[in-house]
Formats: structure tokens, sequence, C-alpha cells
């Protein structure tokens, strides 16, 4: 199993969310941005990592939201999803991502996510944003 963080990262009441590459597995599908755990490094310092490499964003970890597992064809992922802010909704560098969008927890609906991704998107579609 495959340990990966993910980050609804918020400025103000928008989240932000990225295009996979589409070169990659789960091409064009969007996501909240994060990756995989080294060895090593806690969830919340992968996350940081993570998100400084991929758009060069520094951003601050509020806390843990949920975690949901998925198995795909390629291998069984747990997601790590936490809530961190960020100080601005710029980012001027794009490492790992076709594109990305700065939205509210209703218009997540209008993108297409991974699987894993999916019961994030309920439990905040229920919750909102609680950090």
């Amino acid at each position: 199993m495959k340990i990966v963080t993910a980050g609804i990262i918020c400025h103000k009441d928008k989240i932000l969310i990225a295009q996979r590459k589409l070169n990659k597995s789960l091409g064009g599908l969007w996501e909240f941005p994060g990756g995989k755990l080294e060895e090593g490094e806690t969830l919340e310092q992968c996350l940081k990592r993570e998100i400084w490499e991929e758009l060069h964003l520094e951003i601050s970890i509020k806390k843990f939201f949920m975690k949901s597992d998925f198995s795909y064809d390629f291998g069984t992922i747990s997601l790590n999803a936490f809530f961190a802010e960020s100080p601005t909704q710029q980012i001027d560098y794009m490492d790992s991502h076709e594109a990305i969008r700065w939205v509210s927890i209703s218009e997540l609906k209008n993108y297409e996510f991974p699987p894993a991704d999916k019961p994030i998107i309920e439990k905040l579609e229920q919750t909102g944003l609680i950090f």
C-alpha cells in the first residue's frame, strides 16, 4: 500500500485543486495536490514538501481531515487529507499539473476526481471547511 497525502489548501473560502498531467496515471483528472510519503518523514512533512516541489507554495497545515483508501489496478493507496492554508491564490510555478483552479466546495462537483478523492469531497460537502 502506498501512503500519500492530499492538501485541502484554502485561501479565504476557496480550495486549490489541480489537474493531473495527461501522461501520468489518472491523467486529466482533478485532485487535491499532494504526493507520496518518503521514508523518515511525517505525513505533514510530506504534504509541505510535495506542495513546495509541485507548486512552490508555502502552506500552513491546520489539521487532519480524513483518510481514504482505494485499490486501483496499479495498486492500493491510503490517501491522507489535511486542511491547510495558503497566504495567496497566486501560483507562479507548476511542475506536475496541467492546470490549477481555486474553487468553492459547491464547485467541486463540476470536476472529475479519482475514486480515492470522492469520499473527501462528499465529507467536505457535508461538513464544510472545519479547521
